[in-house]
């Protein structure tokens, strides 16, 4: 009596897409890595939902090679990559991808969902991580229009951002911690400027800013990590404005003389943030 096969699961169906679109990123070029070291970043990361938001940006020509890792964050990781610039050369740009199944939810809802850009949105999980990612190209796009160093994003897709690369030779810039472009009065100065203009010109707040996402470039402080930035019209801003100056008030404290965090608060919002 013959045997009724056994069905196969939904683990290997998934396993089964999964390889389908890795063997199509393949034969774009695009080549993951398999190895031991690799294998539980592979796992976290490269899922289906990603792995097809990849295979998405690499056919439109957004991105042409992924090599090594950059950097791992509490939200996401972030690859090396190749891109063609519009002048047809080869350049460096660097892929941001927001992990799916570790994601900080509840972080990433207290940013978003008080942010009037994008009341819209559905409250699941991935919906949110997939507007995370919308909000940090659009807030580095904003950023840039209002001429304030930060990287300029390519192009999204889901949980996925292209931006530029900031570093040289394949190195990225050290973080403001690990190198002070200038003396600490006059870097601690600069901080306190990108606050401001990021204020007052761009009308976003970081909501996270330190020494750790603040990097030093080879023509001053350069702006990173901002997909928690808000508008004003957060219920929140000022809270976060507020503990943004806070942060580099400290990690300037023992370096230099440091303004008091409520009279920059001050001089960043406007006294008519105070009038009745």
């Amino acid at each position: 009596m013959k045997s009724t096969p056994k069905p196969r699961d939904h683990h290997h169906e998934n396993l089964d897409r999964i390889e389908r679109l890795d063997r199509k990123l393949a034969d774009l070029g695009i080549k993951i890595r398999k190895d031991e070291d690799s294998r539980k970043v592979t796992g976290e990361v490269f899922d289906e939902i990603t792995l097809l938001a990849l295979y998405k940006l690499v056919n439109k020509k957004v991105i042409s090679s992924i090599g090594g890792s950059i950097s791992t964050g509490k939200e996401a990781n972030v690859f090396f990559a190749g891109r063609t610039s519009d002048a047809g050369v080869e350049v460096g740009a660097a892929v941001k991808i927001y992990r799916l199944r570790t994601g900080n939810f509840t972080t990433m809802s207290e940013y978003i969902l008080g942010d009037p850009r994008f009341s819209n949105i559905r409250h699941t999980h991935k919906d949110i991580i997939f507007a995370w990612t919308k909000k940090e190209y659009s807030n580095l796009a904003r950023t840039r229009e209002a001429g304030i160093p930060c990287p300029e994003p390519f192009a999204f897709d889901r949980n996925i951002l292209i931006m530029e690369f900031l570093g040289e030779d394949g190195i990225p810039y050290p973080q403001m911690r690990q190198k002070l472009p200038k003396s600490p009065e006059e870097t601690y100065q600069d901080a306190v400027g990108l606050i401001r203009d990021l204020y007052q010109k761009a009308r976003l707040v970081h909501g996270d800013l330190s020494e750790y996402n603040i990097l030093t470039g080879p023509d001053g402080l350069i702006l990173i990590d901002m997909a928690q930035a808000v508008t004003p019209e957060h219920p929140k801003a000022y809270n976060f404005l507020f503990r943004d100056i806070r942060n580099i008030n400290r990690f300037f404290a023992p370096k230099c003389k440091t303004t008091d965090e409520h009279e920059l608060f001050r001089n960043i919002v406007g006294e008519e943030f105070f009038e009745i």
